[in-house]
């Protein structure tokens, strides 16, 4: 048998329980991801479904974990049958029995007798929670069970009268890291990092932006991670002014430079950085005003990472720094005041200056509640992002079209401010030109 996984299961059956002890006499019933045909009889490669990692370790498809609250609280897994003729062809299945005892549950069945199980564990609950609204297909089943239920209303046994969705509760849960988590993405970002500076050694003028995908790609992969957290985006020139430009086929140019946007995933965590540098490995006068621009707008941002700061504050004190700085460089003209009010910054910097980071690369939480910007608590993870893209439109200032800047950084909000996660990529001028220059040592 392949070697499985180690599984911790001391911390899902925390998760478990704290989820549990929210539910009262509600039950949560919440599936994994489904497989997901890519052409013909070819699959994507499967990635489970977040949530359900998050409570349970657990990767296999074809699973549904329910958890039933009350005086008499139970952790059950449904999943796939132990068939040994499947695992020739499929490789390895936990099944009922070994998947009760690895992953830490009070019972686990077969989830074929998922429908004929749900109306019995239903019966006489005040709520049943689940993925509200993501699968209508899922959402039907669920009504299903519920109506199987009030069939036996005349026997005196009560269905549940309210639905709600268990990802209001999760998203509150996983938006605090805990130490498992936080010392996967710290592995994650040190991956990462070493991605970028392979990749910083890498380039040349003449090389194609997929060669720098694939170089960053393998040593995701050498390095253990699973995957990359997203697409990878690998920009030269003035596609670096695309936002979510991912064709990456072009050919890299002398005296252009390159924006990297690639994090790895590692044991379901993402890691996200970015890094823009110079092909030939020196900043022109433009490039390095408009980057040194962005890294003093990342800096301000950072310095306002801490506990009880607001979501929105890093934000707002980048933008003050880019605006004034579009000012100066002759990009835009007016007072800072003016600027800020009427949002001319955005025609060069015109997306949000971060998001919360976990399980998924936009990961679970709300950044608002009761109409207030969230407040920042140790063990929150967000990026730190601002950029610059200047498209090559009639008004700019010689030597600024098509530069593309963005420096991001993942960040742990701890007790003291906040700790850089993926520190061990390169991002100062002086750090950059000199690890370029060994390239050919």
């Amino acid at each position: 048998m392949p070697a499985q996984p180690s599984i911790n299961a001391a911390v899902y059956q925390g998760r478990r329980a704290r989820l549990l002890a929210q539910l009262e006499n509600g039950v949560a019933v919440i599936p994994t991801a489904p497989e997901q045909i890519r052409n013909r009889d070819a699959h994507y490669p499967y990635r489970y479904d977040s949530y359900f990692y998050y409570l349970t370790g657990f990767r296999e498809p074809g699973a549904v974990l329910v958890l039933v609250g009350g005086e008499r609280p139970q952790q059950i897994i449904f999943c796939r049958e132990k068939n040994l003729e499947r695992e020739i062809w499929d490789g390895y299945r936990y099944g009922p029995e070994a998947a009760k005892t690895t992953f830490a549950v009070d019972a686990a069945f077969c989830v074929a007798e998922l429908d004929a199980r749900l109306p019995d564990l239903l019966a006489n609950r005040s709520a049943v929670h689940v993925h509200l609204g993501a699968d209508a297909v899922w959402d039907a089943r669920v009504l299903g069970w519920i109506n199987a239920v009030r069939d036996r209303a005349r026997s005196g046994v009560a269905a549940p009268n309210d639905i709600r969705d268990v990802r209001t509760m999760l998203d509150d849960m996983r938006l605090r890291k805990d130490e498992h988590e936080v010392a996967l993405m710290r592995r994650a970002g040190d991956i990462s990092g070493a991605a970028h500076r392979l990749a910083m050694q890498a380039v040349r003028p003449g090389a194609t932006e997929y060669e720098i995908e694939a170089l960053l790609q393998h040593e995701f992969r050498r390095s253990g991670a699973q995957a990359p957290a997203y697409t990878p985006i690998v920009a030269g020139g003035a596609n670096a002014c695309v936002l979510h430009y991912v064709e990456n086929n072009a050919v890299l140019n002398d005296g252009d430079l390159l924006l990297i946007d690639a994090g790895c995933e590692l044991d379901g965590y993402a890691s996200d950085i970015t890094r823009t540098f110079p092909v030939n490995g020196r900043f022109s006068g433009p490039q390095r005003a408009v980057y040194e621009l962005v890294l003093a707008a990342q800096a301000a941002a950072i310095a306002v990472v801490k506990p009880g700061a607001r979501w929105n504050e890093p934000h707002d004190v980048a933008v003050r720094v880019l605006a004034q700085g579009f000012i100066d460089l002759k990009l835009l003209q007016g007072t800072l005041d003016g600027v800020l009010e009427q949002e001319s910054y955005k025609q060069f910097y015109m997306h949000r200056t971060g998001h919360w980071l976990g399980l998924d690369v936009h990961d679970a939480g709300e950044y608002k509640t009761a109409g207030e910007w969230r407040e920042l608590q140790p063990g929150m993870v967000l990026t730190v992002e601002p950029g610059c893209y200047i498209r090559p439109v009639p008004g700019v200032p010689d030597g600024f079209a098509g530069i593309g800047v963005r420096i991001e950084d993942d960040a742990l909000v701890t007790a003291q401010g906040c700790e850089i996660l993926s520190a061990g990529a390169p991002k100062s001028v002086a750090d950059i030109e000199a690890l370029m220059r060994g390239r050919h040592a």
